[in-house]
């Protein structure tokens, strides 16, 4: 190589070795260019622009369920809306069931490995030969001439005769039909359910057509593939469904029953009526009707008509083993109706808890967003899954063929149910991109579905929300740890990234960083500048601090755009006195041997989580009141050795203060200096404990931005009256610190984070069934 070419190369490295060392890396540089510039569509605020706008899809479909082979079958008309400034060429549709079809890519891409012995379920993936996918009949103009299209795997183009203009609005037509997938057997967010007892299905049908993407001014057309874990993003608009089932099945869908006298006796829509007004479910199907038709097999169909207004999607499911019960909701005058939907498999779990946790769950979702909008919510027992769409969910929780069941089947059933109702506020109405940021939904939600948890009963065993239950998973492996604004596909462990982790940080936004009052404000105000329009992250990290005051860059950072964790640890504690007069030292005990056995944290608290503590008092009442079970914590004793100060170096302090500076120190008290090391990476308040030797104890809570100037290592020092026995950092595990091993200047031993998940998590794992073993024994 010429020797110009060489040092060439020497000066670029040289610029480039420069250029990173002047590159700001500290941890409270603003965001700047990670966010998107603000515009006339979505302001620096966060709140949308004077200019914003979105699109809007009408449809009008007609669907058949074939209850003997186990088909869809349909045909839609939709009425595109074009509101935006740009003129379109093209459509672009969603066929999310061609992620069933015998070619789709997510079968091509899946990992997989021989086991041995091999299990049935890789068997039946390598076998894969079920054809699920869209079979497109047609698409056409609305006065019958065909257009043309081209499917892309999931996502159908479709080019318009004419450019659609801003202000013009273009119907098509589209028929399809597809194979219903077995849902025990292959999965699957929609398909069926056989039940060989009576021979019968039970439907869940969802994605079940043709569906219009998200155009926006962020991001043009929405059209990232659906290969099966990233979820959906979808317009806005009414949906008019005629859903045909055999006679003898009952419906429950998105939107409101149009025709309940042509698919209900007089005496079920008497019932529905009586619902409305009562205070207790009432059943609409009872258990003897649904085992009536459980015998059955109506030769007749019957069309079900719904209606929904200002939708973003359509979701109906299907059975003739339904039992129906209902019970209005009053909200600000208005009455919503809370229903649930199962197979008598469903009882007694599901006629006690079901319609009654959606009534909980729409008070306390509207208490910390905005009033439930829609006339319906609608819980269907499906097994085995847990899956949202506008008014309308599937959820598992199944007792045992005997009525009993464990205390994780109760708890888990009335968390799912909690969760996918609440998915009715995030992404239904809140409606964020889903296949590109799935916390923006599900770690949402999952934070609202924490605090209807603890609502509904104290001490519930919440599975996600506090910050303690995420730090395993923080600590962890970092090549399974993605930063949270990964796109879905590429997160490997999707339920601690999505749900768990944004959770947990929400918790600790409003518990510790923040405060309640601030951050419930904000939040709300995100909620309301947002429904039914289309939110991005930025949308909502400037909103939060824009309605609080607050200064958050540094948290969405650390949080949100990088996988580090927390690991904060007390370095050192030296204690200094002041004696102006003569010097006297005071003996240490820092030769004090400890015991090496644990013993309880004497914290006047316990050692409970932070949002525990306050709840005791801010939860007036729950839906179930019981005494909560908490988790105790331990720590030791540690004593403190005094610095010794040269008594000259005293003498010649004292002597350059003035009489007032002298009457201003006072030399009983005792000076603490603590060091403090980030281990982890992510900055965080210091939240410390203080316990003093005459047993009182303090609490003070240190800003993040102490580590503003160093993110690495930073001191302290405390003025305390009182002689201090020893400090705990985070002694409530507010910050999801991953070693709690050094965070108290004792040097006893502190329970490890493992032992503290099983005690606070143990409702977690499925536990033994003591209601059949009870049962067992009358």
């Amino acid at each position: 190589m010429p020797a110009v070419a060489i040092a060439l190369l020497l000066l670029i490295g040289n610029c480039l070795a420069q250029a990173q060392q002047n590159t700001n890396t500290n941890k409270f540089r603003q965001l700047g260019t990670e966010l998107p510039t603000p515009n006339v569509y979505r302001t620096a605020s966060g709140a949308p622009g004077h200019e914003y706008w979105q699109q809007r899809a009408d449809y009008d479909i007609s669907v058949k369920l074939d209850d003997e082979r186990q088909v869809v079958t349909g045909s839609e008309t939709v009425t595109y809306y074009n509101q935006s400034p740009d003129v379109l060429k093209y459509l672009w549709l969603q066929l999310d069931q061609n992620v069933r079809a015998k070619d789709a890519d997510k079968q091509k891409i899946k990992d997989s490995e021989i086991e041995h012995p091999m299990k049935y379920k890789q068997f039946k993936e390598l076998e894969f030969d079920f054809d699920g996918g869209f079979n497109i009949e047609h698409v056409q103009s609305e006065n019958g001439k065909d257009l043309p299209y081209t499917i892309q795997k999931t996502m159908m183009r479709i080019d318009l005769p004419e450019p659609l203009k801003p202000g013009e609005q273009y119907s098509f037509k589209v028929k399809w039909w597809y194979n219903i997938n077995d849902r025990m057997d292959i999965g699957g967010r929609s398909g069926y359910e056989y039940f060989p007892r009576d021979d019968n299905y039970l439907y869940t049908i969802a994605q079940f057509y043709p569906r219009m993407c998200v155009y926006s001014e962020f991001d043009g057309w929405s059209h990232k593939q659906f290969l099966g874990r990233g979820e959906f993003a979808l317009t806005f608009g009414d949906f008019d469904v005629k859903i045909t089932v055999p006679g003898d099945h009952v419906v429950a869908a998105t939107g409101e029953l149009q025709n309940p006298g042509k698919v209900l006796t007089s005496k079920q829509q008497k019932r529905l009526k009586k619902a409305a007004k009562a205070d207790e479910p009432v059943f609409i199907i009872t258990k003897e009707e649904a085992d009536a038709a459980e015998q059955g097999r109506a030769k007749e169909m019957k069309t079900w008509h719904f209606k929904a207004t200002n939708v973003r999607d359509f979701g109906f499911a299907s059975s003739r083993k339904f039992m129906w019960d209902a019970m209005g909701v009053k909200q600000s005058g208005r009455t919503i109706m809370a229903m649930s939907y199962y197979p008598q498999e469903g009882v007694p779990l599901w006629d006690k808890y079901s319609t009654k946790v959606i009534a909980q769950t729409i008070k306390t979702y509207s208490h910390h967003t905005f009033d439930y909008p829609y006339p319906v919510a609608i819980s269907v027992h499906a097994k085995s899954i847990g899956m949202e769409y506008p008014m309308i969910c599937f959820n598992f929780g199944r007792p045992e063929a005997d009525g009993s069941y464990s205390k994780y089947v109760k708890y888990r059933m009335i968390g799912v149910i909690i969760h996918e109702i609440g998915h009715n506020y995030f992404p239904m109405i809140v409606n964020s991109d889903e296949r590109q940021w799935a916390w923006m939904d599900e770690g949402m939600n999952t934070f609202l579905q924490y605090l209807t948890e603890q609502q509904w009963e104290r001490g519930f065993p919440s599975r996600r929300g506090p910050a303690y239950k995420i730090a395993d998973y923080m600590g962890g492996d970092k090549s399974n740890i993605m930063p949270m604004m990964t796109d879905p596909q590429s997160i490997p462990q999707l339920g601690n990234n999505a749900y768990g982790k944004p959770a947990a940080t929400l918790n600790i936004l409003r518990e510790t960083v923040m405060g309640r009052e601030a951050f419930d404000f904000a939040f709300r105000e995100f909620a309301q500048r947002w429904k039914f329009k289309h939110p991005t992250p930025a949308d909502f990290f400037r909103t939060m601090e824009d309605a609080s005051g607050i200064d958050l860059d540094w948290f969405w950072r650390g949080w949100f755009y990088t996988n580090d964790h927390v690991d904060i640890a007390i370095t050192g504690v030296k204690w200094m006195k002041l004696d102006l007069a003569t010097y006297e030292s005071k003996p240490g005990a820092g030769n004090k041997k400890t015991s090496t056995q644990k013993k309880p944290r004497s914290s006047s608290y316990g050692g409970d989580f932070i949002s525990d503590m306050r709840n005791a008092s801010a939860i007036k009442e729950t839906a179930v009141e019981r005494d909560p079970s908490l988790a105790d914590f331990y720590n030791g004793n540690h004593d403190f050795e005094l610095l010794e100060v040269d008594p000259s170096e005293m003498e010649l302090f004292s002597s350059k203060l003035t009489e007032e500076e002298k009457e201003a120190i006072d030399p009983s008290k005792n000076y603490y200096e603590i060091g403090f090391e980030n281990i982890g990476g992510l900055v965080m308040p210091l939240i410390l404990e203080f316990e003093f030797v005459d047993g009182s104890k303090i609490l003070e809570h240190i800003p993040a931005e102490i580590w503003a100037l160093d993110n690495e290592k930073v001191s302290k020092v405390f003025v305390f009256e009182n002689e201090l026995k020893k400090v705990f950092l985070d002694p409530y595990r507010e910050t999801a610190d991953t070693d709690m091993s050094n965070n108290s200047s004792s040097s006893e031993p502190i329970e490890s984070r493992f032992q503290l998940y099983k005690k606070a998590g143990s409702w977690d794992r499925k536990g033994p069934n003591a209601m059949q073993k009870f049962k067992a024994k009358q």
